[in-house]
């Protein structure tokens, strides 16, 4: 299991990682990640950006999705994203299943985000409180729209203004559809239909990416949902 190369210059490469691949490891964390390939792809990241362990990588996506990520190549091209990703001027979208029917072809959510107690996890607030509004948590901006219906599914698109932690799967629970293959954030029913479905996943896919280069020009990439969900969605109804 190793990410696809899709795009590569002497300034960043854009790679597809596969669902199940972790992004980087972490002091707990001992398992094969996608950084160790990296590291053999590319060694000139070795000391590229502000953590060792996490060379090169700018922004991350859960292990279990899949999709779209930018790598950064030089320090100056790693300067130059972090800032865009700060700014919130780099575009990311996705192509998301969820659980039931969406009544709203289109919909911003803007619940704040915060650690749950639990601490592994994260955990959405309301808007208001008694009609106050909550100062806790992190502003959080997820917009999504329609993309098919289904008897029992929702195929949406996703772009997100800020990158939370597990943002999108957080967002779409507290509105009402967790996402198909997501048992951490669940309800009782969607994790029991999660075992009959057997994905193995989730069915989140990072499929495109805009962000401009060092020489100022706009790069725009694409990529198709992954065989195992294009198989997934001929039994969908």
């Amino acid at each position: 299991m190793k990410y696809k190369i899709l795009h590569k210059n002497k300034e960043f490469a854009v790679i597809v990682k596969p669902a199940g691949l972790l992004v980087h490891g972490a002091d707990h964390i001992k398992d094969r990640s996608m950084v160790d390939d990296l590291l053999k792809d590319f060694p000139q990241i070795k000391k590229i950006g502000d953590d060792p362990v996490r060379p090169g990588i700018v922004h991350r996506l859960d292990k279990l999705a899949s999709g779209l990520m930018v790598v950064a190549l030089t320090q100056e091209s790693f300067y130059n994203l972090k800032k865009q990703f700060q700014k919130r001027t780099i575009d990311k979208f996705y192509t998301a299943l969820v659980f039931g029917k969406v009544s709203k072809d289109e919909d911003e959510i803007t619940f704040p985000i915060i650690r749950s107690s639990k601490g592994h996890k994260m955990a959405s607030l309301p808007n208001t409180v008694k009609g106050e509004k909550t100062t806790t948590g992190r502003n959080a901006k997820t917009n999504f729209w329609i993309k098919n219906r289904f008897i029992n599914y929702t195929l949406i698109k996703v772009k997100i203004k800020t990158g939370r932690t597990h943002q999108i799967r957080v967002h779409m629970t507290a509105y009402g559809h967790p996402l198909v293959g997501d048992d951490l954030y669940s309800t009782k029913k969607t994790r029991i239909k999660n075992r009959k479905l057997e994905l193995g996943r989730i069915f989140l896919v990072a499929d495109k990416l805009e962000f401009t280069d060092l020489q100022g020009k706009r790069q725009k990439f694409e990529t198709e949902l992954p065989d195992e969900l294009k198989e997934f969605m001929k039994i969908v109804k």
